[in-house]
This record gives structure tokens, C-alpha cells and sequence, in this order.
């Protein structure tokens, strides 16, 4: 049997199943979120995430000279959480993610699309399991920027257990009328620019930003700076953050968001002297092109080629802008569980990366892991700049290193 309830928590509408562990692991989660959410982290002291302001920039470290990023693709928070698996998968999950920030300790952590299964949640709470979601970057006083996937704004699709002859539970509203209307209390998702803006206004060490209105309901277009040690502000790298679609409409990134592209980067890098980087979540059609056949092998490195690339809708003329403008280095997506690979394009101009599979929610067995990027710049070496890429697993395993600039 199965029971269900409705409360009301921390600015939040939650769901609440009586299910032995489910309540527990959900209880605990909510504890620390709202921990952090109010500045403390378990041991009373003050947490970093009020210390940090929005204007920081990203800045290569004057230690050693580089700038480190994480990539965790498809986490998946928030599937199946009317079972006993689903947050048991939200906790693994976490467990990943704070192995891999303690052994790589980056500057900068993407999440990489996919970050929850909005499908999987009922009533507009999916910041929730969100915010859990970055939980554990943030405790860490980490930085970090998002994107969406197919995933993350995808319409609530009923479970069919719940047409059982326990019946279809009933949401009950927040005794705070005030708060929540009737129709924020029924079953229905969270969209979008909800998502990005709770986000942003909730954390000082989101890099996160809503994009130009014109682009919308594609929201999250827009780019960041990874800036010079030395205090000046110099551009050493641009990171590129386009939407790719899914969820409440097409998997596409559009004419329009290519155009915007094509004026950002021509107007803040006009001759192309400083390295750009680009992420989204679902490959473009170009991926399937150079996709190895029969696991990897040169020039493509990696580790498991497990399926077929699924790829957007169609190609509206994002990537022929990039093959064309030589300080477009790489491209990383998710989206695809079973493909970790990076391959060049374009006669080795242009390379395309798959991250790893990083959230125990979502299809497939394979191991956890994120992918890692390293940008150095020393002035005064032969090669100034470089840009490399590998994979830490969860077992603290290291693989497909690779020099991608």
C-alpha cells in the first residue's frame, strides 16, 4: 500500500510518500538543503555560499597557472520518487559527485543538463530536487553554471502504478493560502525560466544566467569569462552555454540562437585570439558523423561506445559557425549514458566530446563519472596555452587523457 501527502516546507511544495526508506533519505536531503540554503553547513559555521558575490569573475589560478572544471551530465535527481529506488539513486548520486570534488578539487563545476527527471515530478517543486542537486558543489564553495536538458522541464507523465486500486493521490495545499494558489497545488511541472531563476536567486555562487529574452522559451544562452590572474580582467577563455532543447519544445539549437552566437562571439572576441569553449546537453547531427564504430580508436579517445548518438532534431546552422571561427576548441554534451568519447572534426579543427555519465538516475549500468577540463595559460612557456580533458571515475580511477589544444 501505498500513501501520499502534500506539505508545505521552506518556500517549497513537497512531496511526501510514506514509504520506509524514501521518507528517511528525503528527510535527510531536505535537512541539508535547507542548511545551505540558510548560509550554515553542519558544523554552524558559515557557509561560503553568502561569502562569494555575483560580480567574482572566473580567474585562472596564480598557484599554478590553470583553471580546472568539472562536467556532471545526466544526474537525473528526482526519478522515481514514489519508490524506494529513486531517492536511493539521489543519494548515489551525491555521493559521486562530492568523491570526485574531493579528489579533482576544481574551480569551476557545469551541470550538463538533465539535472532532474521533470517528468517523474508531480507538482511544481522540481527546484527542490534542483537545488539538492548542486548541493553538493555549493558546500564546497564552488562555482558552478547550468544548462538545460531534454529532461529538466519535460511535462509530468503519471505513473501507472498510481491507477491502482489505491487510487490517484491528491494534493493538498499549503495551509499558507497566501502563498500558493489552487493551481500551484495541482499536478503540474516546473518550467524553465522558474528553474533558472530560483537558481540564480537563491545562490551567490551560481554563474547561471537567463539569456536574451529573444531566445526564450530557450533560456539558458550565454556566455562567461575565464579571466587572467593577475587581477586585470584579461580574457584567457570564453565558455559558451547554449540550449539545446527538450522537454516543452523541440530538441533544437535554432537559427536564432546560432545567430546569437555568431554576434556575442564576433562582438567580445573579434579576431578570434581568445579560445572559446562551448556547452549544451543533446549532441548535434554532426556527433553521429564522426562517431567510431565498434568501440573507440584513434583519433577519437575514450572508454565505452555503447550506443548509437541521439542526436537533436536538426542542425540550424550552429555548427558550421563554429567549424568556421578558429578559437572554437571543443564542444561537450551529455544526453547519450553510454558515450564518453572525444573525436576532432573537421580535419582535427574543431573536437567533439561526449562528458560521462555522472547521476544514478537515468538508463544504463555503466560506471559513474565526471569529465574533467583543464585550461592553462603560461605566458612565459613555448605553448602558452593549452586545453586537456580526461575522466575521473567514482572508483578515483583516471582515463582518456587527452590534449584537445
Amino acid at each position: 500500500m501505498m500513501g501520499i501527502r502534500f506539505g508545505y516546507f521552506d518556500r517549497f511544495t513537497i512531496i511526501s510518500y510514506s514509504l520506509n526508506s524514501y521518507y528517511f533519505h528525503l528527510l535527510f536531503h531536505l535537512i541539508i538543503i535547507v542548511i545551505s540554503i540558510n548560509g550554515y553547513q553542519l558544523n554552524g559555521h558559515p557557509s561560503s555560499i553568502l561569502r562569494a558575490t555575483q560580480e567574482e569573475s572566473l580567474r585562472i589560478s596564480d598557484k599554478d597557472s590553470t583553471f580546472k572544471i568539472a562536467l556532471f551530465a545526466d544526474l537525473h535527481y528526482g526519478e522515481n520518487a514514489w519508490t524506494d529506488w529513486g531517492p536511493q539513486q539521489d543519494f548515489n548520486s551525491d555521493r559521486v559527485m562530492s568523491t570526485i570534488l574531493d579528489q579533482e578539487i576544481p574551480d569551476f563545476v557545469v551541470y550538463l543538463g538533465d539535472v532532474i527527471t521533470a517528468n517523474n515530478i508531480a507538482i511544481a517543486n522540481a527546484s527542490l530536487y534542483w537545488d539538492q542537486a548542486i548541493s553538493p558543489t555549493r558546500a564546497r564553495g564552488i562555482p558552478w553554471a547550468t544548462i538545460f536538458g531534454n529532461h529538466d522541464d519535460a511535462p509530468f507523465q503519471w505513473p501507472i502504478e498510481w491507477f491502482s486500486p489505491t487510487g490517484i493521490p491528491q494534493p493538498q495545499c499549503p495551509i499558507m493560502k497566501n502563498s500558493f494558489s489552487e493551481e500551484e497545488c495541482s499536478f503540474k511541472g516546473t518550467q524553465r525560466l522558474e528553474l533558472i531563476k530560483n537558481e540564480i536567486h537563491q545562490n551567490k555562487l551560481s554563474r547561471t544566467i537567463d539569456g536574451p529574452k529573444h531566445l526564450w522559451p530557450s533560456v539558458s544562452n550565454y556566455v562567461l569569462q575565464v579571466s587572467s590572474s593577475d587581477g586585470r580582467n584579461h580574457p584567457i577563455a570564453f565558455l559558451y552555454f547554449l540550449d539545446s532543447g527538450g522537454g516543452s519544445y523541440p530538441q533544437v539549437i535554432s537559427s536564432a540562437q546560432a545567430k546569437w552566437f555568431q554576434n556575442q562571439s564576433d562582438e567580445i572576441n573579434p579576431d578570434s585570439r581568445v579560445p572559446e569553449i562551448i556547452f549544451w546537453h543533446i549532441p548535434s547531427k554532426a556527433y553521429a558523423k564522426v562517431a567510431p564504430k565498434f568501440g573507440v580508436h584513434r583519433p577519437c579517445v575514450g572508454s565505452i561506445n555503447k550506443e548509437k548518438v541521439a542526436s537533436q532534431e536538426a542542425e540550424m546552422g550552429i555548427m558550421k559557425i563554429l567549424v568556421n571561427r578558429p578559437s572554437v576548441k571543443a564542444v561537450f554534451v551529455g544526453h547519450n549514458h553510454g558515450l564518453d568519447w572525444c573525436c576532432p572534426y573537421d580535419e582535427n579543427k574543431l573536437w567533439l566530446c561526449f562528458a560521462r555519465h555522472s547521476g544514478y538516475g537515468g538508463y544504463g549500468n555503466w560506471p559513474r563519472g565526471a569529465r574533467m577540463i583543464e585550461i592553462t595559460q603560461q605566458p612565459a612557456a613555448a605553448a602558452a596555452f593549452s586545453i586537456k580533458t580526461w575522466i575521473r571515475m567514482e572508483d578515483g580511477h583516471k582515463h582518456s587523457d587527452l590534449v584537445l589544444s
